[in-house]
């Protein structure tokens, strides 16, 4: 109802008198996350001020009221931990029990994503799609990575004194936003 054009009318005395108004909904936002979690991010605590940004990063999409997705890079194959599900408390054991380990299928994980949200766009249409990298960009090889179909936000995990700078490498490729995680900034 909308309250004020109500009142300057005067008072209303029928329900023909009250004013009514259309609610505007946000569009619904989706935020795809792909953690590398191979063994290369247990170094330095990497994955583990990784961790403390996620958990900002979850608080955050819950009060949003966005859906989130999670793909962990680790080990032979990457693993889906959540397909498009509203952000809440429940994220918080799968974040605490994250650990490094195994290889690095992150090019896997980029395709897989890749294909999942060109289908997801399909089915929702009007849905804002966002997606964030964190890796350290320790990988064989990086080349034919094609971009996402989405705003994409690569975030480099690398805390080596000595940097390889292979993430931004990645981010160019990808034609991904980067930022360092030391400098990362949560933007509305």
């Amino acid at each position: 109802m909308a309250w004020l054009p109500t009142l300057l009318k005067g008072r209303p005395r029928l329900r023909q008198d009250l004013c009514w108004q259309q609610r505007q909904a946000r569009p619904a936002e989706l935020w795809l996350v792909i953690v590398d979690s191979s063994a290369s991010t247990r170094r330095y605590q990497a994955l583990a001020q990784t961790k403390g940004l996620l958990a900002t990063l979850f608080d955050q999409a819950y009060r949003q009221r966005a859906r989130l997705a999670l793909l962990t890079a680790s080990g032979h194959t990457p693993q889906w931990q959540r397909h498009g599900l509203k952000a809440s408390a429940a994220l918080q054991p799968w974040l605490q029990a994250l650990g490094a380990g195994g290889g690095t299928p992150l090019l896997a994980a980029l395709a897989q994503a890749r294909h999942w949200l060109q289908a997801r766009q399909r089915a929702h249409p009007h849905e804002a799609q966002r997606c964030l990298v964190f890796t350290d960009g320790r990988l064989q090889h990086c080349n034919g990575v094609q971009p996402m179909p989405c705003a994409t936000l690569l975030v480099d995990m690398e805390l080596a004194p000595v940097r390889l700078g292979r993430a931004q490498r990645l981010a160019e490729q990808l034609q991904a936003d980067y930022q360092h995680l030391q400098q990362f900034r949560i933007v509305d």
